[in-house]
Order: structure tokens, then sequence, then C-alpha cells
């Protein structure tokens, strides 16, 4: 498999943490968002959309090109089910795509690069306008992951589950797959966590960067983090 992706992309940062996981080899082809290759007449050849990441998935016809990371990382989990990204209930499932669209629909897109640069170049806002934008998105949409962590973490203990070691569960799912990428944004950001504010969030954070799947897909150790 080839994955085209950027090392600062949070949804690329996704699909290396779920590649990493499933324990796949891929090729790392770089596209520089900020260079704006993601325009050029050779990327727009392969992508409908001028962003990344996108999927070339080695082996299926015509190298089966899958784009947004959500079905991407979806369609890991089906064609490589172990370790699994989802609970085996539908219940969990649905706690567990709640989660990760808080993330992926409700926080991410607000601090999308072409936002930021509208926010920048159409609105003329300085860099510390775009920053407060940015960070006051994202702490609100960790703040509404924590509420729904807390709100699961009395469901469990309700239904006599143990506490939760991640956003779910005692293995890694596709919540944590998209709240690891959102928390090292902000990191990037200058935001600062307080952990008494997002307990539970930051909680299942530390325990994912403690894996080596989370830390091998981090920015800092991709082939183009300097880039």
């Amino acid at each position: 498999m080839k994955l085209y992706n950027y090392h600062r992309s949070g949804t690329s940062f996704r699909v290396r943490i779920a590649l990493n996981l499933k324990g796949l080899d891929y090729e790392y082809l770089p596209v520089h968002l900020v260079k704006g290759e993601q325009h050029g007449e050779a990327y727009r050849a392969l992508s409908p959309d001028p962003s990344v990441p996108l999927l070339d998935v080695d082996g299926e016809p015509d190298h089966a090109l899958l784009s947004q990371s959500m079905a991407v990382v979806e369609y890991l989990d089906e064609t490589h089910p172990e370790p699994p990204l989802m609970p085996p209930d539908p219940l969990g499932r649905a706690h567990v795509r709640a989660l990760a669209q808080t993330v992926g629909c409700d926080t991410h897109p607000l601090g999308n690069l072409r936002v930021l640069k509208y926010l920048t170049q159409e609105l003329k806002q300085d860099e510390a306008s775009r920053a407060a934008w940015y960070n006051h998105w994202v702490l609100s949409g960790l703040q509404s992951y924590e509420r729904r962590l807390e709100r699961l973490a009395q469901w469990r203990a309700s239904n006599g589950l143990p506490p939760s070691v991640y956003s779910w569960g005692s293995t890694p799912t596709l919540a944590d797959v998209c709240l690891v990428p959102q928390v090292v944004n902000g990191q990037r950001f200058g935001l600062s966590y307080d952990d008494k504010n997002i307990p539970l969030t930051l909680a299942a954070f530390n325990a994912c960067m403690k894996l080596d799947a989370f830390e091998r897909a981090h920015p800092r150790n991709c082939p183009d983090a300097n880039a």
C-alpha cells in the first residue's frame, strides 16, 4: 500500500495509527500541504479532492484509491480485522462512532488548514486571532468528548463493566485513532490541557501514547517531519 499524506495532517495521522495498529507495511509518500502540492496536477490526477490522506490499496483492481480518513480506517478494520478497532456489539460500536465523530465531524474541520488560511487571507485575521479561533474549537470539542466519556464511564459501571483504559474498553478503538491527532495538533498550536478539566480524555490519550503504534505515527517521527 501507498499512503499519500502530510506529517502535520491530523487526518493523515489517523490513518498512520491504524496502519501501525494493524501491523501493515506501507510506502510513505509526502504531499506538502503548506507548499500547495495537493493542488498540483500530479496529485489531482489521483485524488478527487485537494486533501490528504489518500491510500493506494496495492493489489486491488486498478490500485483502488481511497480518501477520507474515517472511511480508510474502517476499510482497514474490515479487511484486516485483527486487532479490531471497533467493539463486537452494535451498542459499543455506536458509542465509539459517536466519540470519533465528536472529533472528526464537530471539531477537526474547524481547524482544517484551508479554514485557517481563509481566516488569515480572506478575513485578514492575524496569527494570534487565528490561534485563538483554533484553540477555542479544539478545547470545546475535547470538553464535549470528556462529557461523553463521563457518561460512558457511568454506563459501564452500571452494567458491571470495568473502567476504560482507552476511550472505550481495554484496547484502542476508532475513537482513539481520532482523539490522539486532535490532542497533538492542539499542542502544536500552544493549547494547554488541564487534567482537572478533561481527565478521562487525557488519560485515554496518555495510554495511547505509551503504544508504539501511536508514537511511530506521531508527526515528529515522519520522514517529512523537517520539510
